[in-house]
């Protein structure tokens, strides 16, 4: 076997028909069938369109409201923090820490919230507290800072 003695195997490959090139590519309609728009050149349906019935878009009513303005937390509660002090055995959780160790993503903005028990004393780094939260670091001799 030599690279230029290489060929498809037989009536595996077919050249395609050059359609509305004269009476011998298919006769005089090229394929496109006889008259309306899709017979003509230029023709495209709006997006959407769906012969005439009313489409998709118009049929589903308009609901809600999206607040541009609104500010979204992810909530890490006191047990998460608890288990990242015990894993980590730092004195000091911040943002960073949280993101490295995959509890939070690099462009969420955290807040901690008390659920569960802290038993460690560490302080804590976040964009806000709930006033259980807070409280709950404060009481065993840690501090709650929030940043940014």
């Amino acid at each position: 076997m030599k690279l230029h003695t290489l060929k498809p195997a037989e009536g595996s490959v077919r050249t395609n028909k050059r359609l509305g090139r004269g009476q011998g590519s298919g006769g005089s309609t090229a394929g496109r069938g006889h008259k309306g728009a899709q017979s003509r050149s230029g023709n495209s349906k709006k997006i959407g369109f769906e012969g005439g019935q009313m489409p998709l878009q118009r049929r589903v009513p308009k609901f809600g409201f999206k607040n541009n303005d609104k500010v979204y937390f992810k909530g890490i509660n006191l047990d998460a923090l608890e288990k990242l002090a015990q894993k980590t055995k730092a004195a000091s959780l911040n943002i960073q820490l949280m993101i490295e160790n995959g509890i939070v993503g690099k462009s969420d903005r955290v807040k901690i919230l008390g659920r569960g028990e802290l038993k460690a004393k560490v302080s804590v780094e976040a964009h806000a507290f709930s006033t259980t939260a807070a409280k709950a670091i404060e009481t065993l001799g840690g501090t709650a800072t929030k940043v940014r």
